[in-house]
């Protein structure tokens, strides 16, 4: 499997994606003019000057990740790989590949966590937003601050660190309260710096933490870890907070519960009453989860595999939800909204779902990354089945 930037350019020149399948089982041609659909078309009756053959593809608007940890990617085991130990320029090629990995399994854009503290003080900061402008044009990469405790005898400099990290362009505020001495200052601190910066909050916590969060509050997300009663569902519902759930991560090193604290039975009561789901990764190989991996759609395949949802209930959640909680603009594959697009091999969402290997993205009205699945069998007699398939059906 092979993964390349694409050759697709910006601005006036129009694309031809041609005879893509979409969701509801139409093919298609969709022509793409700037960032935008200009066009959706039965096959054949659409042109523009650069074409791309879409026939045995799904097209789906593109996923997003909405919860990674860029910072501590590629660290688990490698000698000299900790990020406490890494230069700026070290945290900023790590955070830059982790995202084009992400990229090239289809998310166009990433909110990652990164850690703010007094020992990691801005650099890890620093290196993801020289990251996300490096990146522009291809992924776009949200910068979340996560601090350490708020409070206590290190709390005044925890808290004019944040507002420096504020002031230098992180896109959304961290937060961890049930790890900070006084889990209520915690949060009332957060609170007043989402408003006075304008900021969303993005919170590690479970769902109590919701009963706390003002109706008028900030627009607000949490990181769920545990399960979910009755109460907290009403108490989600009535702060409108939407619920990342990371299925991907698994069990960290040493720790009896899954990171997020996954848990199936939670995503099926949250997806019953409206809450807005949304799934990420979280780890990618890095110490709490060595094996970790940055695929939106299998991220959606385990929802659908764990907690029952169906295809395009478990897609939207790394796709439309997502988008909505991190603050972008809606996507369809109809005239008029921004080209941010996944074409996978298959010719069903529950298909593409289940192993869809070769892709082609589309971002800001151009193909940034191409995978292509290469099928190899063995050989055992003349008449034997094809020594290769290209792509093969997945």
């Amino acid at each position: 499997m092979g993964t390349g930037a694409g050759t697709g350019t910006a601005g006036s020149t129009a694309l031809l994606l041609s005879g893509a399948r979409l969701a509801d089982g139409r093919s298609v041609d969709v022509r793409i003019s700037g960032e935008r659909i200009e066009a959706v078309g039965t096959v054949g009756s659409l042109s523009a000057p650069e074409r791309l053959d879409l026939s045995g593809y799904l097209l789906v608007p593109s996923p997003v990740e909405p919860h990674a940890h860029l910072d501590e990617a590629f660290t688990a085991g490698g000698p000299g790989a900790a990020p406490t130990a890494a230069t700026g320029e070290e945290l900023r090629r790590r955070i830059t590949e982790a995202a084009l990995t992400s990229l090239g399994y289809g998310a166009t854009a990433v909110r990652s966590q990164i850690l703010v503290d007094g020992e990691a003080g801005l650099r890890r900061l620093e290196g993801a937003l020289q990251a996300a402008r490096d990146l522009r044009g291809l992924v776009d990469l949200q910068v979340a601050a996560m601090p350490g405790p708020l409070t206590g005898s290190g709390g005044h400099e925890a808290r004019e660190l944040l507002r420096e990290a504020l002031r230098a362009g992180a896109h959304a505020l961290g937060g961890r309260p049930a790890q900070d001495p006084d889990p209520a200052g915690h949060l009332g601190t957060l609170l007043a710096l989402a408003r006075e910066y304008g900021r969303p909050l993005d919170l590690h916590a479970n769902a109590d933490l919701a009963g706390e969060l003002p109706e008028s509050g900030p627009d607000a997300m949490l990181c769920l870890d545990g399960g979910v009663t009755p109460r907290q569902l009403e108490a989600l519902l009535r702060a409108g907070t939407g619920v990342v759930v990371l299925p991907q991560s698994g069990r960290c090193a040493g720790r009896p519960t899954p990171i997020g604290g996954y848990d199936p039975a939670a995503v099926q009561a949250l997806a019953a009453v409206g809450v807005p789901l949304a799934a990420g990764s979280g780890a990618l190989r890095d110490a709490c989860c060595p094996v970790g991996r940055a695929d939106p759609l299998e991220a959606a395949f385990l929802l659908a595999a764990t907690a029952g949802l169906a295809a395009d209930a478990a897609y939207d959640a790394v796709s439309a939800t997502a988008r909505t909680l991190l603050g972008l603009a809606a996507v369809r594959v109809e005239a008029g909204y921004p080209a941010e697009l996944l074409a996978v091999r298959g010719d069903t969402l529950t298909a593409a779902l289940a192993g869809g290997h070769s892709r082609v993205v589309v971002h800001g009205g151009r193909v940034v990354s191409r995978t292509s699945a290469v099928r190899e069998y063995a050989e055992t007699t003349a008449a034997a089945v094809p020594r290769q398939v290209r792509p093969g059906p997945t």
